[in-house]
């Protein structure tokens, strides 16, 4: 049985106290989404317990017939998969992924020669850790990716939802091989839909945040936009991106 340190000792100290005093200063609650692609079920039951100490959302998949599908359900901000898994491959899985996301994927194996390496960084992979690992080690890096994935000084610079991502910085969005460039107004519908994802977000407070004024705007001046709007993501393949509720609003499912 392969075992996972919880941490150890030097000069005195131990070290997962102290790296929990470090670890501390980074937390900005934000409940990060973390989903474990890992067919032994006890190191993923023992990653889960760790890390959700660390105040993440942990799910790990015990069905590996359709690791994308239940991607695309979980929407994780990043993935911590296995090389050997049943059915298909850590590589394969990875590449697939990349397909639809660009959410970090950190590689753990106990196959940790440099071909196998090599195989994980060019399918797509952020970072590779060899098993056995220390937990704590794992979670410094993990903290690394995300705070390179979505957060300068804790303000997350890109929204991500079902492979469509939202460039906070440049007011872009990239679904698969496409990237369109965004209006003003564009950019301000799209980030307010997709920072209430599942929820309707009414006419009014979208004509508020466009025009951020209590002057009477043309109600029709919205439906110009969200139409407008809906066509540049028709032309992705993004065409039921945006859905009405007739008398409610508009929402991102």
């Amino acid at each position: 049985m392969v075992s996972y340190n919880t941490g150890y000792i030097s000069s005195g100290i131990f070290y997962s106290d102290r790296l929990k005093l470090l670890l501390q200063e980074d937390k900005r609650g934000t409940m990060y989404k973390i989903m474990i692609v890992e067919d032994d079920l006890t190191i993923a039951r023992t990653l889960k317990a760790h890390l959700i100490k660390w105040d993440y959302d942990v799910e790990y998949l015990t069905d590996f017939k359709d690791v994308t599908g239940k991607f695309k359900e979980y929407d994780p901000h990043i993935v911590l998969l296995d090389v050997m898994l049943p059915f298909f491959n850590g590589f394969y899985w990875c590449g697939e992924i990349r397909k639809i996301s660009r959410v970090p994927v950190m590689f753990i194996s106990s196959a940790d020669d440099n071909m196998n390496i090599v195989m994980a960084m060019n399918m797509g992979g952020d970072d590779f850790i060899a098993k056995p690992f220390d937990l704590n080690v794992l979670t410094a890096k993990l903290r690394a990716m995300l705070r390179r994935a979505y957060s300068l000084q804790g303000q997350i610079n890109t929204i991500e939802h079902n492979g469509v991502v939202l460039n906070l910085n440049d007011t872009t969005l990239i679904f698969e091989n496409h990237k369109i460039e965004l209006t003003k107004n564009d950019y301000k519908i799209l980030r307010l839909l997709m920072e209430n994802i599942g929820k309707v977000v009414s006419r009014d407070e979208i004509m508020q945040a466009l025009w951020e004024s209590d002057q009477f705007i043309d109600d029709n001046t919205l439906t110009v936009n969200i139409t407008r709007l809906r066509k540049k993501l028709s032309e992705i393949g993004l065409d039921s991106f945006i859905k009405t509720k007739k008398g409610l609003g508009y929402l991102v499912e």
